[in-house]
């Protein structure tokens, strides 16, 4: 079982044009789709698809639109009670796959939503093969309480996953190697924040993306996985380092594309994949969810691993 928390979780709307964005025009678009959303809830949504139990923790109202849209989609969703109402998240989407997001920063958090989150989690997690941190944090929250998460999720004997961006990842590396988790999903722009790399750098070279994934790995951290979107993604671990080239994908939305590769990952863990199967699982997850609307998670069965190329990265030797 995979326990996800959506710390701020999102209603996804994308709005798909037939013609290039006009900053400043009037454009029609071709199709809106709403989704309810979230990184945690889109791996959810995915284990769903793949017939892999998950509980989905997030703040709202148990009788929220959100929370019935949810439990509708078949995802066992355990809401923790909050006030306010959820963000809103507006993607727009070109005919040429380029991608402009505009997310809202969502309903103030409490330390009493804060703690009541953690012990949902808690709780949950001897149970559970992984718990999933992922995505960012509700205004008023402590950038270092996925730090703080994942000490306490570990104490219960849990593995952890995290998939987040900007000053909650800078406190989490800067918490290592106390509030190490096991896995950390960074895309190129994320590891070159806290690396020192360029973003440009990292993504178009798989050696230099997992060279400084290493540098997690030497804090602490068991496995990096870096996305780096069509150059596909690197894997790294004390045994080694591996790079996964992309099937070929015509992008209509590269939404949602991060939490299916973090969740293709998690199910070849489950399941008992070497890392080179698990890098390939998750690099065709998230090519899948690339060639997808809005932020529509694949099913098993538009997956193709068998297009993913894995190479073994021979990486000069640490100290």
């Amino acid at each position: 079982m995979i326990v996800t928390l959506t710390a701020n979780p999102s209603l996804d709307r994308t709005v798909n044009l037939t013609a290039p964005l006009e900053r400043g025009g009037v454009q029609r678009a071709d199709s809106v789709i709403s989704q309810a959303g979230g990184k945690g809830v889109n791996i959810s949504r995915a284990c769903v698809a793949a017939d892999l139990p998950s509980i989905a923790v997030l703040p709202a109202a148990k009788n929220d639109p959100f929370v019935l849209e949810l439990l509708a989609a078949g995802i066992d969703c355990r809401p923790v009670e909050h006030a306010g109402d959820l963000r809103v998240n507006i993607t727009i989407t070109e005919p040429d796959g380029t991608t402009t997001k505009l997310n809202s920063p969502g309903p103030q958090a409490t330390p009493r939503l804060l703690e009541e989150l953690q012990e949902a989690l808690v709780r949950r997690a001897e149970s559970a093969d992984w718990t999933v941190l992922a995505g960012s944090l509700p205004p008023g929250t402590p950038p270092e309480w996925y730090a703080e998460l994942v000490t306490a999720l570990r104490g219960a004997g849990a593995r952890v996953a995290v998939d987040t961006s900007d000053s909650p990842l800078k406190a989490l590396v800067d918490a290592l190697p106390t509030g190490a988790p096991h896995l950390m999903k960074p895309n190129g722009e994320e590891l070159a924040s806290f690396t020192g790399h360029h973003a440009d750098e990292l993504e178009a070279d798989p050696a230099a993306a997992a060279e400084a994934a290493r540098e997690l790995v030497s804090q602490g951290v068991e496995s990096v996985l870096v996305t780096l979107g069509p150059h596909g993604a690197v894997l790294v671990n004390a045994d080694g380092a591996w790079h996964a080239s992309p099937p070929p994908t015509t992008v209509v939305s590269t939404v949602g594309a991060g939490d299916s590769s973090l969740f293709g990952y998690l199910l070849g863990d489950v399941t008992g994949r070497d890392p080179g199967q698990r890098l390939a699982l998750a690099v065709a997850y998230g090519s899948a969810a690339a060639g997808l609307p809005g932020t529509t998670i694949p099913h098993p069965r538009q997956v193709q691993t068998e297009l993913v190329h894995v190479t073994r990265l021979d990486l000069p030797s640490g100290d």
